[in-house]
């Protein structure tokens, strides 16, 4: 699975020549978010349904069985967006609402996104809006696969069965309070509301990777300075060990990351520091990124 990193961009604003204009710009956005947030919703259900052994195209009236995948996983991707939205209107930033992007996809999603029309001024708003999406996210991805596990079935295991999913530490530890030790001959099936908790914390980590302008990296900026580039370039090369000795994908990730740029451009008062409560919270965002991180997705 290669999910596209739900992160957001970052823009100046154009100028327009007119109020009308701008008034119509604005209801146009406003009816491609509709759209493409329909289009998401529907290829979530596809998805759903599929898990649970339908065909969408033979049984279209079956897609309701996909409601507690798509619902969750959007409650998930929403939580994070909207995380950056407010805190961008907090601080005065110029933003839009997300876009969500449909895929034909055993997911159903390649994620969402915002963008940015202003310059982020100094690193306590970029800390701001940098760990807004993923803290907003994980308050609602923790409690869907705390529910999508106790929704979760211990089989035996069936060789060549299904799709065999990797574990973060945080999944790891919640699966284990909820199901105790499973045995070596026994497998986790999961419940489609705890897949997409499953997707929820690959997300978060994925958004956290302490590269470019992912909002990792705005953290790191945030936190380290210009050090971030360091940090960047080791967990790259991390990255690219990985994607030889364990997932291929992450090989893909690593020509994603190069393209978009390891290195975070400055703010434009670079200069002034964090406070000590922003310095914590930002060490916290990136412990987080150790916790939810899965070396080896599939």
């Amino acid at each position: 699975m290669h999910p596209v990193p739900v992160a957001y961009t970052e823009g100046l604003a154009g100028c327009t020549s007119g109020h009308t204009n701008m008034e119509e710009k604005k209801r146009g956005l406003s009816l491609i978010h509709l759209a493409l947030f329909l289009a998401t919703v529907l290829t979530t259900l596809a998805a759903g349904a599929m898990q649970q052994g339908i065909n969408p195209f033979l049984s279209p009236y079956s897609l309701w069985r996909g409601i507690p995948f798509s619902l969750t996983l959007l409650m998930i991707l929403g939580a994070h967006e909207f995380g950056h939205y407010f805190m961008s209107r907090k601080h005065h930033i110029e933003v839009t609402f997300p876009y969500f992007i449909p895929a034909p996809s055993f997911i159903g999603t390649f994620g969402a996104f915002i963008r940015m029309k202003s310059p982020i001024m100094d690193r306590r708003i970029l800390l701001d809006i940098g760990v807004a999406g993923p803290l907003a996210g994980m308050v609602v991805a923790v409690p869907v696969l705390l529910v999508g596990l106790s929704l979760s079935q211990i089989v035996p295991k069936a060789s060549g069965e299904g799709i065999e999913l990797g574990s973060s530490l945080l999944f790891s530890f919640l699966s284990w309070a909820i199901h105790g030790s499973i045995p070596e001959e026994m497998d986790l099936v999961l419940h489609p509301i705890a897949f997409s908790g499953w997707i929820g914390f690959l997300v978060t980590s994925l958004n956290l990777l302490p590269v470019g302008q992912l909002d990792g990296g705005h953290v790191t900026y945030a936190v380290l300075g210009p050090k971030q580039r360091v940090v960047a370039m080791v967990v790259v090369a991390l990255l690219l060990v990985l994607g030889l000795t364990g997932w291929n994908g992450w090989l893909f990730w690593v020509a994603i990351l190069f393209v978009m740029g390891i290195q975070h451009p400055p703010v434009v008062y670079d200069w002034i520091p964090l406070d000590g409560g922003r310095r914590a919270i930002g060490w916290g965002t990136l412990a987080l990124f150790a916790v939810t991180f899965t070396p080896v997705p599939l």
